[in-house]
């Protein structure tokens, strides 16, 4: 454990600061995202698909020291704003069955291996007989932001269960699936971004944690948003955008990303962030897609086709 901080101190994001200002951050944010963003790691997660549909098998996390986390090791944050967000996460990640299973049923008539990744197997009345990979690795996020939080507070926590879009299957499956993608490839660009942000402005054990949930979504981000573009070659970027912008039922309320964004913005209390810390985690969401269309680019027909088929 880190107890005093200088800037001669370096932890996973580069060198620390007691009292970092805006280009210290940055800095420790675009050394974050070289190195777990980078092509090599995004195609290995993505080159890790077809070996987990024929023999799925959890990614192991490194050893955490949980004893060793304590608020000093939190920095250019203030230590309220930072449980706050981590409770908004918490709540975020625990309905995580609900999220698995709609995926299932989008994916499961037109790409059914993808569709057990995601969800796992259910029998002929839904009941779940297997987890799937996703789910298995995901699960551990909210019991992980929990023991952070007790041990942050000594308090003991418990996550809030909200209510998750559920599946709404039109007349056009492919386009189903198609938005129901693209907003699953967002929902974990997001937490990426969230996730390689907290980092930056952590360090010794509590910054391991993070490292593992980074990792995890950066894992499930590359997996979705690589069989995306295989399973959908004849996209753009307006289709994207229209697609994530827009409502789909006249008579449903459904979330555009918007609104999504919104809930995102007012779970994560960000209204009492700093302006530095608004700012920054802007540049992570901008920095963090400039590093991931750098490697959409190597996902070419040929690429792709020698992976999924």
């Amino acid at each position: 454990m880190i107890n005093a901080l200088s800037p001669m101190s370096q932890d996973l994001a580069g060198f620390v600061y007691s009292h970092p200002n805006y280009f210290h951050i940055q800095h420790r944010i675009r050394s974050l995202a070289d190195n777990y963003l980078s092509i090599e790691k995004l195609c290995d997660r993505l080159q890790d698909l077809p070996i987990q549909f024929e023999n799925p098998q959890p990614r192991p996390w490194k050893y955490i020291n949980w004893e060793a986390i304590s608020s000093n090791q939190i920095i250019g944050l203030e230590k309220e704003v930072f449980l706050s967000i981590l409770k908004g996460a918490m709540d975020t990640e625990a309905p995580i069955r609900a999220y698995t299973q709609t995926s299932r049923q989008y994916l499961e008539n037109l790409h059914p291996q993808l569709a057990r990744f995601v969800g796992g197997t259910v029998d002929e009345t839904e009941n779940l007989i297997e987890l799937g990979l996703w789910e298995k690795e995901e699960r551990q996020h909210t019991p992980a932001l929990m023991k952070v939080y007790s041990q942050l507070t000594g308090e003991k926590i418990a996550a809030t269960f909200r209510t998750v879009r559920g599946y709404l299957p039109t007349d056009n499956p492919q386009e189903d699936l198609y938005r129901h993608g693209l907003h699953r490839v967002a929902t974990e660009y997001g937490a990426t971004c969230l996730y390689l942000w907290l980092m930056a402005h952590t360090t010794g054990a509590l910054q391991d944690v993070l490292e593992e949930l980074l990792q995890d979504e950066i894992n499930h981000m590359s997996k979705f948003w690589g069989f995306g573009v295989w399973a959908f070659p004849e996209t753009s970027l307006i289709k994207v955008g229209q697609t994530l912008l827009k409502t789909r039922h006249k008579d449903y309320n459904r979330n555009s990303l918007m609104r999504t964004l919104q809930r995102m913005m007012g779970t994560l209390n960000w209204s009492s962030w700093s302006s530095t810390n608004k700012l920054t985690l802007l540049f992570t969401f901008s920095y963090a897609m400039r590093r991931l269309w750098i490697w959409n680019d190597r996902l070419t027909p040929k690429y792709l086709q020698g992976l999924f088929t």
